[in-house]
């Protein structure tokens, strides 16, 4: 058994009907020229070749007796593929818009707990030829780089694929079906664990919060005490800053990698203040559009990675923090530059704070507790009339920067999809992705129902630091928009022998998805 940490189990006990707290991604896929297949049967097939390569899509949860402590991951011996991997056909004519729909819809179901927390969909119908292939896992046993890293268990680089190993035969064990006694033993034993590991780290706890907190001496000698002029403990309430209901609504778009590196490099900013300028203008844009742009700059919850370099452990090892969006600065260049100023300050700060922040604690009793305060919280709808700490979520994921394959098929987009949360009904994910980067906007249906013109607005933006850019560097404007260029497409992937015998007539070759409408 494993036990869970204490951020892991915050994802489950926090968890209710209105609030699902499983993360997923979106990928549209390129068959191979001239596939007859049924890709349904082979996405099966390559799954199950691969179970053992991430240890997510094996374990399940064991909950304690009484609630009394966090569950722990076991075994699951007996993976029901039927049920992990499913099919769905969408209707005629078979949009980008129905895909994401659809989609939505599937992101707003609880996963079942009393098996492994992960579903795929394979989603065929599209009127491009295309399939797409939508996953979720819950956030319990996952984030966002973790998640990168099983990424890179389910695809390859070339659409031959790899030599996948066969695990090692181990002898049957029925651990999902621990004693009483032994999992109340667990408990108590890993409760200590974490109380002597908080007490150990003490030290260097107290040593970064006092470096966070106490500020440094001026040159007068004396520390400024002072709060800054653009702190502000909460943010401004919206549409957006309400108790949300479990209807989703999805939006996908892309835009070139390159220009958002170009826009950085010519602003001399960095490409996380280039997504996080992106979103500011839209949410100005669509707000000011709706007659609620506030007068006090909006706020974003910005997820922080806690994870050392190289740990691709699969679980959370994650924070978060607020920064200003500069939404009540109107000129765009004058923006992104307030947000690169506030960006840098708060990485500062993040550096010093980081090694005081725990990600495993003791808290007894934490299941019912959580739970409690939860779906207290949810059902008296206190998000609406709380002041907001943050409007929306917006993260930046750094994806994989090659082209990938799954199942032989090409892999064309890589959208995320998140978690809205009661009082921040937004969640804006990015992963860049083989030159894209993809912008992944999940909401509550009822808070955002035109989460399309939302999105669009990004695109809009994107242009818009784009013309500054060029205007702030003529003299590399030509040379940038010759890299920029679309890329060619690429040349036909060599068929893939299907390993099932099912057949289905030849799917047509699909045309590049770049944004989704």
């Amino acid at each position: 058994m494993k036990h869970l940490s204490g951020v892991d189990s915050a994802f489950l006990h926090l968890e209710s009907p209105e609030m699902p707290m499983h993360i997923g991604s979106l990928n549209v896929l390129d068959l191979p020229e001239g596939y007859s297949g049924d890709f349904f049967e082979d996405t099966k097939t390559y799954i199950e070749q691969r179970l053992h390569l991430a240890e997510v899509f094996t374990r399940k949860l064991a909950l304690m007796p009484l609630d009394l402590s966090n569950p722990v991951w076991v075994e699951d011996e007996d993976i029901d593929l039927d049920y992990h991997i499913r099919h769905v056909t969408l209707p005629k004519p078979g949009s980008n818009r129905q895909l994401q729909q659809y989609v939505a819809r599937l992101h707003s179901s609880l996963l079942d707990r009393s098996r492994p927390l992960w579903e795929f969909f394979v989603i065929d119908g599209l009127k491009s030829g295309q399939v797409a292939l939508y996953s979720k896992l819950h956030h319990a046993g996952i984030d966002g780089q973790a998640g990168v890293a099983v990424a890179q268990a389910i695809f390859d680089l070339t659409a031959t694929g790899r030599v996948i190993k066969a695990p090692r035969p181990r002898a049957r064990r029925n651990q999902y079906q621990l004693g009483v006694a032994e999992l109340l033993g667990a408990a108590v034993r890993n409760t200590l664990n974490q109380s002597v590991g908080l007490v150990k780290s003490l030290p260097l706890i107290v040593k970064s919060a006092k470096s966070a907190l106490i500020p440094a001496k001026g040159e007068n000698g004396k520390r400024d005490w002072s709060l800054p002029k653009d702190f502000r403990l909460f943010a401004p309430r919206t549409s957006l800053n309400v108790a949300i209901t479990n209807q989703r609504t999805f939006a996908g778009r892309t835009v070139p990698l390159a220009e958002v590196k170009f826009i950085a490099k010519a602003l001399q900013v960095s490409l996380n203040d280039v997504v996080m300028a992106t979103a500011a203008g839209a949410l100005r844009s669509y707000l000011k559009e709706n007659n609620e742009l506030p007068t006090q700059s909006l706020s974003a919850a910005v997820p922080v990675s806690l994870r050392a370099e190289g740990d691709t452990t699969s679980n959370n090892q994650v924070s978060m923090v607020t920064m200003s969006l500069a939404t009540d600065i109107k000129d765009p260049l004058q923006r992104i530059r307030k947000i690169n100023e506030l960006s840098a300050g708060t990485k500062a700060k993040m550096s010093r704070f980081k090694a005081a922040i725990p990600t495993d604690f003791p808290l007894p009793a934490a299941p019912w507790l959580m739970s409690a305060v939860a779906s207290l919280f949810s059902r008296s709808r206190l998000a609406n009339v709380m002041p907001p700490l943050a409007n929306l979520v917006i993260s930046n994921v750094a994806g994989i920067p090659v082209q990938l394959y799954f199942a032989g098929a090409r892999v064309v987009s890589y959208y995320p999809v998140s978690i809205p949360a009661h009082s921040m009904a937004l969640n804006v994910t990015v992963q860049s992705y083989n030159g894209r980067l993809d912008y992944g906007l999940i909401a509550c249906r009822r808070a955002l129902p035109d989460i399309n013109d939302l999105a669009d607005g990004f695109l809009a933006e994107h242009r818009t630091l784009l013309d500054l850019a060029q205007a702030q560097t003529p003299a590399l404007a030509p040379a940038a928009v010759e890299v920029l260029a679309a890329p060619a497409k690429p040349k036909a992937v060599p068929a893939k022998p299907a390993p099932t015998a099912t057949k289905r007539p030849t799917a047509k070759r699909a045309k590049r998805l770049t944004a989704v409408a």
